[in-house]
């Protein structure tokens, strides 16, 4: 028998393993693991949830990095944001793949932390950086999207009065329902979907761009850098942290987890699907928008699209893109949600009882129902969220996609240190860990400014 026949029989038993409750990581499988992290997907699911996760309206903030960046630098730091990412994510692919055919297949980020590094690593470090940054995805989607329907209900009624913590509410009652779908697999086709609307609002935000860019609203197209030698040194980090933060996932092993074994190859298909919607919609929606405003962008291109509130680009473009962003949020907010649902199945379920047994039905609804319920709360009192967001991205993204992925690399297949791999990787990671710091900071400065504007229930 072929080693890649023994590999393929190993990943067969421990999926048998991983349906029946078996060992995995020296452990047996927890309720958050079994019922969440439900292993049935094809490569193709994997691509639906990489999407989602990855391809999100933070992208519409891209023109907003440019501007600090400038186009030369824009562009060079948007490449190296899809080449490293794509680079990391297929190194905690190879690792995933390499620990299952070991035998022990490896469900959560923080199972990989605590197998590679030790336990203290991934109790301490990893599990609560990754839930901080989910968690504060799912309060910003919640937050986007009640400005969304805002920015709707004031096209369709100019001079409204309906303040903004009551769409951010209307948003957080259907996300209670979405939160509801049991596994992270049975969110395949809703990330279908989520898949075919990026797609649709970044090429609304395209052609809106270059109507604009034509147009006699259209502002000067002025691409010089504004601003002081500090203010622009701290924008530029600024700016990585949001490129850093559109390029983000921080899910990765839990979306590995949702592939039918053998796992081999899968991910790597589903990366390249995900990585072809994100070079077709990143750099669309940055190059356009960045040409169409110039240094007068705002911290989304859709704030561009509407001058002291009247609609600068047809009114019907507007509104479809504004409506294809908001329902894609209701997607990217349930996804990110999943490391959370893990975590409250594992602490309320019984895994020794079904899945859809009353005895784990009641506590699923309630917790869920509570999880939402604070997040649109934190969405609803703190709408500057997105000055927070900003630092979630710096002291979370960039460690967790950018450095961690070339550790676990080196410490599992112990590459030479005289050979191109481990310098490659070992420069990445202190890199962009030394980027996470200074970001991080340039965040903490961004928020200490803005302080003086921010007032709970804001409508803003």
């Amino acid at each position: 028998m072929g080693l890649g026949a023994v590999a393929a029989s190993r990943e067969d038993e421990e999926a048998k393993k991983m349906e029946a409750g078996g060992d995995t990581v020296g452990q047996k499988l927890d309720a958050g693991a079994l019922f969440v992290l439900q292993s049935k997907g094809s490569w193709l699911h994997c691509g639906y949830h990489l999407t989602t996760s990855i391809v999100a309206p933070p992208l519409l903030s891209l023109p907003f990095a440019f501007a600090a960046l400038g186009w030369t630098a824009g562009i060079i730091c948007l490449v190296i944001g899809a080449a490293v990412t794509f680079y990391s994510y297929n190194l905690i692919s190879r690792v995933l793949e390499h620990h299952a055919q070991q035998g022990r297949r490896q469900l959560r980020f923080r199972d990989m932390a605590t197998d590679i590094l030790g336990p203290g690593w991934g109790k301490y470090y990893i599990g609560p950086i990754q839930f901080m940054v989910c968690f504060g995805a799912v309060i910003a989607c919640i937050l986007l999207a009640g400005q969304s329907m805002k920015a709707i209900y004031l096209l369709a009624n100019p001079g409204g009065t309906i303040k903004l913590y009551v769409f951010v509410a209307i948003f957080g009652v259907f996300m209670i329902i979405l939160s509801q779908l049991p596994s992270f697999h049975s969110l395949r086709h809703v990330n279908l979907i989520s898949l075919v609307l990026c797609l649709a609002y970044s090429f609304c935000a395209v052609a809106g761009s270059i109507y604009l860019g034509h147009s006699d609203n259209a502002p000067p197209k002025d691409y010089s850098i504004t601003g002081d030698a500090q203010n622009r040194v701290f924008g530029v980090f600024n700016a990585i942290a949001i490129i850093a933060t559109s390029f983000g996932n921080g899910i990765i092993p839990e979306i590995q987890a949702t592939v039918a074994a053998p796992v081999t190859g899968k991910m790597f298909r589903g990366l390249c699907l995900c990585y072809t919607v994100v070079v077709t919609t990143f750099f669309s929606v940055a190059i356009s928008g960045y040409w169409a405003v110039g240094n007068q962008a705002q911290g989304t291109l859709l704030s561009n699209f509407m001058v002291n509130g009247v609609a600068v680009i047809p009114k019907w473009l507007l509104l479809i893109t504004q409506l294809f962003t908001l329902l894609q949020l209701s997607a990217v907010g349930v996804v990110y949600l999943q490391p959370t649902n893990e975590v409250l199945e594992g602490f309320f379920s019984d895994a020794k009882r079904g899945q859809y047994a009353a005895r784990n039905v009641v506590p699923r609804l309630v917790s869920r129902t509570v999880a939402v319920a604070l997040a649109t709360t934190v969405a609803a009192m703190v709408p500057f969220f997105g000055d927070m967001n900003s630092l979630i991205g710096a002291f979370g993204f960039l460690p967790l996609d950018f450095a961690v992925p070339a550790v676990f690399y080196n410490v599992t297949f112990k590459p030479s240190k005289k050979g191109f791999v481990f310098w490659l990787n070992t420069t990445i990671a202190v890199v962009f860990s030394a980027l996470a710091v200074i970001a991080s900071v340039a965040a903490v400065r961004q928020i200490a400014l803005d302080a003086k504007t921010y007032k709970l229930f804001a409508n803003v």
